[in-house]
């Protein structure tokens, strides 16, 4: 292990963050992402942030948290050589996420949407899928690694648990 990558017993997990289940609260995920983020190679997360991007796309688009009063759900973890981001939705799309299977090149080449868990697939170093509850389509979680390279920068600051919401003091006038 290098002098910039000591050996971390423990990972590093952030509280999980909810946003409502719409396109237009996409940039504050990203904003978000990228100050927890903040100290990791710039390369890594923009890469990170890319793909995040996606996830949380396809959770608006695809499932219920994209109706009224929908959310989504971000996780997001770092072990010693990697960061594992992830998004549960709130099901209602009666389907698993996937990456069509049975389109050529020529189709690839002209297709307009299902590219993002391609882009994901290969940015990534792995990524899959949980169902909240498969009997009852309550959500799914969907997941993707990306590793972290040797002598990198990375934050030293962080603990084993980092609250990620604002807690403010309310003051009460007499």
């Amino acid at each position: 292990m290098s002098a910039l990558h000591p050996a971390r017993p423990v990972p590093t997990v952030w509280e999980p963050r909810t946003y409502p289940g719409s396109l237009a609260h996409l940039s504050t995920a990203r904003a978000d992402l990228s100050r927890d983020l903040a100290g990791f190679d710039g390369d890594l997360v923009e890469t990170v942030l890319l793909c995040a991007s996606e996830l949380f796309a396809n959770c608006v688009e695809y499932t219920d948290s994209g109706r009224r009063d929908g959310e989504v759900m971000r996780f997001l973890a770092w072990e010693s050589d990697r960061i594992r981001i992830g998004f549960t939705d709130n099901g209602g799309s009666g389907g698993l996420p996937r990456i069509p299977a049975e389109r050529s090149d020529d189709e690839w080449a002209w297709a307009e949407g299902q590219r993002g868990l391609l882009m994901v697939e290969t940015l990534s170093t792995a990524w899959g899928y949980l169902s909240s509850a498969p009997w009852a389509d309550l959500g799914t979680h969907v997941w993707a690694e990306f590793p972290i390279p040797p002598g990198a920068p990375t934050p030293q600051h962080l603990a084993a648990y980092v609250f990620t919401t604002l807690h403010r003091v309310v003051t009460l006038e007499p």
